[in-house]
């Protein structure tokens, strides 16, 4: 049975597809792709059905990570099939944990940025969509610096089930 992670932004158009691209590498990598599931999800319908944000695209290509994607919105009953639930800010952190049928499911909801060892006090991964190119190369930065940690804690756990 795979692990499953979903990550969360608003629109999946922007942040969630960059973090899934990137730690759908991280997976790879390291040889999980075949135990580890990688997805990303918005809270809200505002961009269902299009692709990721040409900027997001761009930013991911020129630093060699692939993206297929179609935005869609998390869905309450995803929690029954999912491991972990990354939201990439406070925001979604609260809307998701609001949409958790049961504790055990609200327990498996983590901010992004907690995984990073330079999170500090603000763990948001700034939305990028209003302003420029800068602001998409900068949620790479942060989405990478995180992946590390988050790739770290889903191996132990993949490697805790084969135990």
């Amino acid at each position: 049975m795979s692990y499953r992670v979903c990550f969360v932004c608003t629109g999946n158009i922007c942040r969630s597809p960059m973090a899934e691209a990137v730690f759908r590498a991280r997976v790879a990598e390291v040889g999980l792709d075949a135990l580890v599931d990688v997805d990303s999800a918005g809270t809200d319908d505002w961009h269902a059905d299009e692709g990721a944000d040409p900027r997001a695209v761009s930013v991911l290509e020129d630093n060699g990570y692939a993206v297929e994607h179609t935005a869609r919105v998390f869905e309450r009953s995803w929690f029954t099939r999912l491991d972990l639930v990354i939201a990439l800010d406070a925001g979604h952190l609260r809307a998701l944990r609001r949409l958790a049928p049961t504790d055990e499911d609200a327990r498996k909801i983590r901010l992004l940025r907690a995984y990073s060892p330079a999170g500090g006090d603000d763990l948001d991964v700034p939305d990028p969509y209003y302003g420029g190119r800068d602001g998409f190369e900068e949620c790479l930065r942060l989405v990478e610096e995180a992946s590390v940690g988050l790739l770290a804690a889903v191996r132990a756990d993949v490697e805790g089930r084969a135990a």
